[in-house]
């Protein structure tokens, strides 16, 4: 078969390779993969940032995968050839809480990844992918809008008497967008364009700001909110964006902290979180459980990710490049087949 894979450190060392066809053991099902989609983590991956939740040479590239069965190993009798699924980021993580040696082997890390022709899946790490959505679409799933739901319905069980602040047009503030709306609450965005801020508005935000134009936008995001603040942020910046984010929360606000887009390192500012004796909660994906209670939620209110370009498996590079680029509305796509 056909994959992407990550010789060594650096974008010119992924190719595309003929690697052998993997077989399903028992209990495990051997995937058609059909499509993929880019997150930052991939960026990280590349260039060696992910520490030791990752290899370095010799890794098939991407977590995030969509696509049908194709071959059953011994004993499943949970999916048939055929069925549409999507899998798992962290495959072993189940339900309740995080621990630690359930985030291992996540795709595209310590594990082979998804950029592939056909990717073998234990039973218990798919799920099935809501008729509504097509195999490219479903690849936007496991990342992005599960991290996004774990930080509107888990970190703030969002209701309609909540604000909810977003950052951005990527992947998870889209997706967090979509969920506040869905739960009734009112959302004010940020983006850095015109155009980015009429799709924002296109996506159901009630109000929106540029940052780019606003230097102090925690303020105004203060201000929109009654003047008493936000309910929740959803910060995926990190260092460029977390001062205002405190700024723009109310009395016992929460801050959902995803990404460092803007950079890893800050000043935390300690008497802003203290005085305003906020929550701030890092927020990392979830688990199987609340990956399937996500998608019973897309199904039912019909929620269509947004999309921004679609590469196919050869262009992935291309497709790197123009995720760093930072130009995407929504998120960026591989079509494998």
């Amino acid at each position: 078969m056909k994959a992407m894979v990550m010789g060594g450190l650096g974008l010119t060392n992924l190719a595309l390779r003929d690697v052998p066809d993997p077989k399903p053991g028992p209990g495990q099902v051997l995937v058609r993969m059909r499509a993929a989609s880019l997150n930052f983590r991939d960026l990280l991956t590349l260039d060696g940032k992910y520490g030791g939740m990752q290899k370095r040479e010799n890794l098939i590239l991407l977590s995030d995968g969509a696509g049908e069965v194709a071959e059953l190993g011994a004993g499943v009798k949970e999916w048939k050839v055929g069925d549409r699924v999507v899998g798992c980021f962290f495959p072993f993580w189940q339900d309740g809480e995080a621990q630690e040696f359930l985030l291992r082997d996540a795709p595209g890390g310590l594990a082979d990844g998804v950029a592939s022709e056909y990717r073998v899946f234990n039973t218990d790490a798919l799920l099935a992918i809501p008729p509504q959505l097509s195999f490219v679409e479903a690849a936007t799933l496991p990342c992005a809008a599960l991290t996004a739901w774990s930080a509107v319905r888990v970190a703030l069980k969002t209701g309609p008497e909540h604000v909810v602040l977003t950052q951005g047009t990527g992947g998870v503030s889209l997706f967090a967008l979509q969920f506040a709306k869905a739960a009734g609450a009112t959302v004010i965005a940020t983006s850095s364009s015109e155009a980015k801020l009429q799709r924002l508005r296109a996506l159901g935000a009630d109000h929106v700001i540029s940052y780019t134009d606003d230097a102090e936008w925690g303020k105004t995001a203060r201000r929109l909110a009654n003047g008493r603040g936000v309910d929740l942020v959803v910060e995926v910046g990190g260092a460029g964006t977390i001062k205002q984010s405190i700024r723009a929360s109310k009395l016992g606000g929460t801050v959902a902290v995803i990404g460092v887009v803007a950079g890893p390192s800050l000043d935390f500012p300690l008497p802003l979180i203290t005085m305003n004796m906020l929550n701030v909660v890092g927020v990392a994906l979830g688990n199987r459980r609340q990956f399937a209670d996500m998608l019973r939620a897309i199904g039912h209110h019909a929620i269509k990710p947004v999309v921004d370009k679609v590469f196919p498996l050869a262009e992935l590079p291309a497709a790197l490049e123009w995720l760093q680029g930072g130009n995407h509305v929504g998120k960026v796509c591989i079509e494998i087949g």
